[in-house]
């Protein structure tokens, strides 16, 4: 099975809730959609996040150079990404360099998931089953009302976990909205904050510190710059709570480079960010060498799969933004999202849609 085309298309579909970090407010999906298309009619389907729309073009224009270097190319993710990796060398395979590469290999693993007619768990060696799934489409810097308005609803969804934004212009505000958030959820309820990377490391430890002193936080993320793995590494030796990186990992390297430096005590790579399905699978090893849990960061459809192979499987974090151009979004129960047994990935697009959301 040779590669006859890429093809990508930007769409932008609508969020049920728009979502304000300490970096800005997103109230669009801006998605990048993959056909990897085959001599023998398979066609690999896989999508890119953009953060916002004006993000898609220049990846779309990296996908089109690459689509004809690999044009006759047999679908084999680890000769393709040798050979991407070999093409990029001197520009630097890090950002959307990497963006790219990734969104081709995970179509090329769908197409080969489809060929074999076994879906990418399967085709991995593991068995579909229930992975445990946190709700992350919502609980952004908001007032506290909506705010926690907005707890209760995402907890009636079936989850017993959920994730809130902090990074508010003051320790006291972020204490305030995780207090509310709190009392609004219940005991019971698994509680995880991130920073989108919002603070100074001082700064981190401090209101780090403060969290340990509330109690029943099971992660701090990103508190500090994502690349600052010497700044994370302060903030994981003076607080309690745990502090959880990794969706900004460029590449399994750099995620290497993050345990070597104690940055974190948790990880989360981004299936986007860390080389696609090729590059999970070598952050899932890093992962069970250093006896590290690890989550996943967006791209459920996908990473459902991956957590399910990844020995350390830790959490899912679960988000419905590119359910509007699917056929058939993914199915929670209890908590968990239910990995489809289509063959490869299980996403087809939903044409109407794609049509609709277009840009």
């Amino acid at each position: 099975m040779k590669i006859k085309a890429i093809r990508a298309r930007a769409v932008a579909a609508p969020m049920k809730r728009p979502l304000a970090t300490s970096t800005g407010t997103l109230t669009e999906t801006a998605l990048l959609l993959i056909d990897l298309q085959t001599d023998s009619g398979i066609v690999g389907r896989s999508y890119l996040f953009g953060i916002g729309r004006h993000n898609l073009k220049p990846i779309a224009a990296l996908m089109a150079a690459m689509a004809e270097m690999l044009a006759g190319d047999a679908v084999a993710p680890f000769e393709l990404e040798a050979k991407l990796r070999k093409r990029y060398t001197l520009l630097g395979v890090h950002n959307i360099v990497l963006f790219a590469m990734s969104g081709i290999d995970m179509a090329a693993w769908d197409a080969l998931g489809q060929a074999h007619k076994l879906p990418l768990v399967r085709l991995l060696g593991g068995t579909p089953r229930p992975v445990r799934a946190y709700n992350s489409n919502g609980l952004g810097i908001m007032p506290l009302r909506p705010l926690v308005k907005e707890a209760v609803e995402l907890v009636r969804e079936g989850f017993g976990a959920v994730k809130l934004r902090l990074g508010r212009a003051s320790a006291r505000d972020d204490l305030g909205a995780l207090r509310a958030v709190k009392k609004s959820i219940g005991p019971t309820i698994v509680l995880m904050v991130d920073f989108n990377q919002g603070l100074t490391v001082a700064e981190a430890i401090r209101r780090g510190r403060m969290i340990d002193e509330e109690g029943g936080v099971t992660w701090i993320e990103e508190p500090a710059r994502a690349d600052d793995f010497a700044g994370n590494a302060r903030i994981a030796r003076d607080v309690a709570t745990p502090i959880q990186i990794g969706e900004n990992f460029m590449g399994p390297e750099q995620m290497a480079q993050a345990l070597a430096a104690g940055a974190c005590d948790y990880a989360m790579p981004d299936v986007q960010r860390i080389g696609g399905v090729t590059g999970w699978m070598r952050a899932a090893a890093l992962a069970q060498a250093a006896g590290m849990e690890m989550s996943s960061h967006l791209f459920p459809e996908l990473s459902c799969h991956l957590l399910a192979v990844t020995p350390t499987c830790h959490w899912l974090e679960y988000v419905d933004w590119a359910a509007p151009i699917l056929r058939e979004p993914l199915r929670l129960k209890d908590g968990h999202v239910l990995i489809p047994e289509r063959p490869g990935s299980g996403m087809q697009w939903d044409e109407k849609a794609v049509r609709r959301f277009q840009i």
